[in-house]
């Protein structure tokens, strides 16, 4: 699809406010959809939509408070027009021992990660629906490899993967529902790890991550500039030289 063939389609990115969110907001604006950024960090989202100009805004929301996505729905839909993508990119990843001291981590990855996923598409599905559009759920390597030290947020993003396959198979042929599940992206998702053990380890991997928020954003233009009659419904990547 040419830019120009997406001058009017609209696309809803939420955790917009840095890594995979960020360029993938920027790159379809890029293509030539108008782009409503949604994050809980307000200045940085109000900061990538003053850079991209025209055709963007921000909207703080927090993907587990269904009443701000319901809000933003409607400041969508009333400043850009009907949602026709919608990229399910908000999550966190608080890795660490099964244990009581993280229980707290543990919802969080579930309300956000999974929760957050399945309220926001719950909300703008309609919008989407009308006319035929795209639904892009930010999975995880995780999705399908558990390990030591990530079982709940492996099983937010197993159950990512599992609700996806039940939609695509519900929704089509009315919208397209592609899932991405990246490897180790240079991202700051481990500076969120409450356990420092982990965090310090996990950050060692990261700090030499050789895929770019960038290459995954292109990833998901690439899926979404695909003629409708053909859908790329899963997408694994990684770095090459990651083994698991």
């Amino acid at each position: 699809m040419t830019d120009s063939q997406n001058i009017h389609r609209v696309a809803v990115v939420t955790g917009a406010s840095s890594g995979i969110g960020a360029a993938t907001a920027r790159a379809l604006h890029a293509d030539g959809y108008r782009v409503a950024l949604l994050a809980r960090r307000r200045d940085r989202i109000e900061s990538i939509a003053a850079e991209l100009g025209d055709g963007a805004i921000a909207i703080q929301a927090d993907v587990t408070d269904r009443d701000a996505i319901v809000t933003a729905a409607q400041r969508v839909q009333d400043e850009l027009g009907v949602t026709d993508v919608l990229v399910n990119n908000a999550g966190t990843m608080l890795l660490g021992p099964f244990s009581s001291e993280q229980r707290n981590d543990y919802r969080s990855m579930i309300e956000v990660n999974l929760l957050g996923a399945i309220t926001a598409t719950e909300v703008f599905l309609d919008q989407i629906k009308d006319g035929g559009g795209d639904l892009i759920n930010i999975s995880s390597v995780a999705g399908r490899t558990a390990r030591a030290s990530n079982g709940v947020y492996a099983a937010t993003k197993w159950g990512m993967n599992g609700w996806s396959e039940s939609l695509r198979q519900e929704l089509l042929p009315d919208v397209r529902v592609t899932l991405i599940e990246p490897g180790v992206v240079d991202t700051e998702l481990p500076t969120h790890i409450t356990h420092e053990p982990t965090r310090q380890a996990v950050q060692q991997g990261y700090d030499v991550a050789s895929v770019k928020p960038e290459e995954v954003a292109e990833v998901i233009s690439f899926a979404l500039g695909r003629p409708r009659h053909l859908v790329l419904n899963e997408i694994l990547l990684r770095p090459a030289t990651q083994l698991g």
